[in-house]
Formats: C-alpha cells, sequence, structure tokens
C-alpha cells in the first residue's frame, strides 16, 4: 500500500492480552498487525454499509 500525503495515522492503546492475541492472530494471517487492523477495519466497514447503505465519499463539504 502506497502512503499518500492525506493519509489519515490513528494510535491505539489496548492491553497486553489483547495485543499478544492480536500478534498471533496477525501472524498466522500473514499479516503484520497494523496491515490486520486495516483489514478488520474495511471488513467492518463493508458490513456496515451492507446492513445500512453505502457511506458516501468523499463527504459533498469536502469536494
Amino acid at each position: 500500500m502506497v502512503k499518500r500525503s492525506k493519509d489519515k495515522h490513528l494510535g491505539i492503546t489496548f492491553d497486553r492480552e489483547t495485543h499478544y492475541k492480536l500478534c498471533s492472530v496477525s501472524e498466522y494471517e500473514g499479516r503484520s498487525i497494523s496491515a490486520h487492523v486495516l483489514y478488520l477495519i474495511r471488513k467492518d466497514i463493508v458490513a456496515f454499509e451492507k446492513e445500512h447503505g453505502k457511506i458516501p465519499y468523499p463527504p459533498e463539504d469536502e469536494e
């Protein structure tokens, strides 16, 4: 994935057990932790849009 100047950064703090388990799942899936978290976020967005309808992008006020 190519980082673009308008990409956003998100810091997340979580407990050691969650971090350990996320590392294990990420490694099993062959992804870095960051790539796996991004995969999960995108998967959640797809599920949300399937239930509630497509989220427009870009928002009209940012065009």
